[in-house]
């Protein structure tokens, strides 16, 4: 059972999010933190598996918090977890040592897959970052990403799915690479059709890969 310390200066989600981790059984909230500095210190006396670290709190920024548990022994694994999803958060907190990134808005059974993956030194980032940073390194080594100009009706998140589609993969894969629920996957996929005007997968597969989906 990982042992989580949970680090965010507003007091309502920093206890909700105590609780329903706490309710779940899986994870143990050893402490919180209401700022940097104190997630630092709290750390260092806790021996935490798992930070679950805002960014943006005073005395001490997430960022240099997370840089300074990831480089301390025994290093801590840090999930951010923060309402920024701007490409500068996601890649500060990366060269920082996070090994997991999620949006404030993830449901339990993302933020509890995130918090197992991290503390079983996995890196782990949320389905809309993912498919960023995917493409991000995709530019880098010059392949040619999903056009950004196809399917503008379809959210970020429906866009990993329908990438995930074309590739080949079954609604349980998607779910698992994805971290997201079965439930979640197939309410996606429904209104991916819906959006495109298919009728069924076949058809959503042959129009996703001659946008350069599935690649």
């Amino acid at each position: 059972m990982p042992r989580v310390l949970i680090a965010d200066d507003h007091p309502v989600y920093r206890d909700g999010l105590r609780l329903m981790l706490t309710s779940t059984g899986e994870v143990e909230v050893v402490g919180t933190a209401a700022d940097g500095g104190e997630a630092v210190a709290l750390a260092a006396e806790l021996a935490p598996d798992v930070v679950v670290m805002d960014l943006q709190m005073p005395v001490l920024d997430g960022i240099e918090a997370t840089r300074r548990l990831t480089s301390g022994e025994p290093a801590a694994a840090v999930l951010a977890l923060t309402m920024h999803d701007d490409d500068e958060s996601v890649f500060a907190a990366m060269l920082a040592g996070a090994r997991g990134y999620l949006v404030k808005g993830a449901d339990q059974e993302e933020i509890l897959r995130a918090i197992k993956a991290v503390a079983h030194g996995e890196v782990i980032f949320g389905p809309a970052l993912a498919a960023r940073i995917t493409r991000y390194f995709a530019l880098l080594v010059g392949a040619k990403p999903p056009t950004e100009e196809a399917f503008p009706q379809l959210t970020s998140r429906e866009r990993d799915v329908l990438d995930l589609i074309a590739a080949g993969l079954s609604n349980p894969q998607i779910a698992e690479r994805l971290f997201l629920s079965p439930k979640t996957v197939r309410n996606n996929v429904s209104a991916i059709f819906a959006k495109l005007q298919v009728a069924d997968r076949a058809q959503a597969i042959v129009r996703a890969r001659q946008a350069g989906f599935g690649r």
